[in-house]
């Protein structure tokens, strides 16, 4: 509860102060509010002055505008009027600062009027900004519960685009396209061919890829084109390209899953290894520190153990060619002790005590773990559990495709995250994307796919993800 100090209750040199550290949602928040979209105040955004490329520095009148919060929560508080307001600017403030704002009255006049000094510092003594402010302080006592404000959203896809960066580092990857013959499923991949990410060939009835590329205003003639009306033959004949040496991926395009998975997986030609294929969601989620990574939530309905450990292994790989070092892994379940009566928590605690035997590589693993206490910090401390991985968790394995489809398509439309999607274990990788994708999503599996494939050819990953550590 914020209680205010009335005018008769303020004395010439009191003060109030507030700590305040300036984040990334800070400055995109202003940008919407003020209108103010200058690139040198916005985050993930490079802006160029004199050739040199700087980070974002927070707008002088966010900064200045700060006053505001100690002026109408704390000195004098609810009920505070401004009536005007003077700055000098003496220094800019970057995301990461500390900053202490102060309030000195420094004089009391007729009609409730209160003048105050303001002063805003760094957190290294370096005062940035100096101001007076006239205020109308109020004449009787106010109390306001602050915490009945609505929380704000920031909705941004940074993991996506670092990825979708990094990969055009890299030569483009030869990738048979089958059935583009939608205005979504084409779009993504000439999205990803633009921004050499992939070099298409396009599997499918020539007529009807033609029609999705003239309802998209694009043209297809630089691209290899073959006609095939069938999508069973098609997805055949991009599996036979691979054994060809003609392409080194295969993407998804407006046909069912199975008509594809099924020329994937057959014994004879198909692109099996001796590890079982499993499908990696990489989730962009507004707010987390890093990507979340989820399987299997496409092609193993009830896997068992066995499964699950290749699962397990195949979505680490996932994880490490992104560039997240030692990627912490938790295995769901309902609860987070091992119960006889929920199988799901017997395997977690299996493959857990595998990865410490290091029959699972490359991880820290962790289950069972329910949703609650994988990924929030609180939650698990709430819960008394102690480990590297709960609260913190990066990949996610959950017991069946059931849970794992619904979890991922949960994020995607209720907390507005964006998901790319490959299949992992085959002799090349599979971007295996919804129907309902757009190009945006189709075009974060193809960079996927290539980090991916990198990583497979040198044992590295072209960067690494910085993170949290608490």
């Amino acid at each position: 509860m914020a209680t205010n100090k009335t005018f008769e209750q303020i004395a010439v040199g009191d003060t109030a102060e507030i700590v305040r550290e300036c984040s990334s949602n800070d400055l995109l928040v202003f940008a919407h509010a003020s209108g103010n979209r200058n690139p040198i105040h916005l985050p993930d955004t490079d802006w160029t002055g004199d050739g040199i490329v700087d980070k974002p520095v927070a707008p002088a009148m966010w900064v200045g505008g700060l006053a505001s919060a100690v002026l109408g929560n704390i000195l004098p508080g609810p009920g505070t009027v401004y009536k005007s307001q003077s700055f000098r600017f003496l220094g800019a403030a970057a995301v990461g600062d500390h900053l202490h704002v102060k309030v000195t009255a420094t004089e009391k006049r007729p009609d409730n009027i209160v003048v105050f000094d303001l002063t805003v510092t760094r957190g290294d003594g370096f005062r940035l900004v100096e101001g007076v402010a006239e205020v109308a302080a109020p004449t009787e006592t106010i109390e306001f519960d602050s915490s009945d404000i609505p929380a704000l959203l920031v909705q941004r896809h940074r993991h996506f685009n670092r990825m979708i960066e990094l990969a055009k580092t890299l030569p483009a990857l030869p990738t048979a396209v089958v059935a583009p013959d939608d205005p979504n499923s084409l779009e993504g991949a000439l999205m990803a061919a633009r921004e050499g990410l992939i070099r298409p060939v396009l599997i499918g009835a020539k007529s009807r890829i033609e029609d999705a590329a003239k309802e998209l205003s694009e043209t297809i003639d630089a691209y290899e084109l073959i006609d095939i009306e069938d999508e069973m033959e098609a997805a055949g004949r991009a599996v036979a390209m691979v054994h060809e040496g003609k392409v080194k991926a295969v993407m998804k395009g407006h046909l069912h899953t199975d008509h594809l998975l099924h020329h994937v997986v057959k014994r004879d030609g198909g692109l099996r290894t001796k590890r079982r294929i499993s499908h990696v969601f990489v989730m962009d989620i507004p707010g987390r520190k890093t990507p979340v990574l989820i399987s299997d939530a496409a092609i193993n309905i009830t896997p068992d153990l066995n499964t699950k450990v290749d699962i397990t292994q195949n979505a680490i790989d996932a994880a490490c060619s992104l560039g997240l070092e030692t990627p912490r892994v938790g295995i769901l379940s309902a609860i987070e002790t091992v119960n006889p009566a929920i199988p799901s928590s017997l395997d977690a605690a299996v493959l857990s005590k595998m990865a410490e035997r290091g029959q699972i590589t490359g991880a820290v693993v962790d289950g069972p773990l329910a949703m609650d206490n994988a990924i929030d910090l609180q939650a698990a401390r709430t819960k008394g559990i102690t480990s590297l991985v709960a609260g913190r968790a990066e990949v996610l394995i959950v017991p069946n495709l059931e849970s794992g489809n619904m979890l991922a398509k949960e994020l995607t439309f209720i907390a507005h995250a964006e998901a790319a999607g490959l299949v992992i274990g085959a002799k090349v990788p599979v971007m295996l994307t919804s129907r309902a994708d757009d190009g945006r999503s189709r075009l974060a599996s193809c960079a996927l796919a290539l980090l991916y494939v990198h990583w497979k050819a040198s044992g590295a990953p072209v960067g690494f993800l910085d993170r949290d550590v608490k």
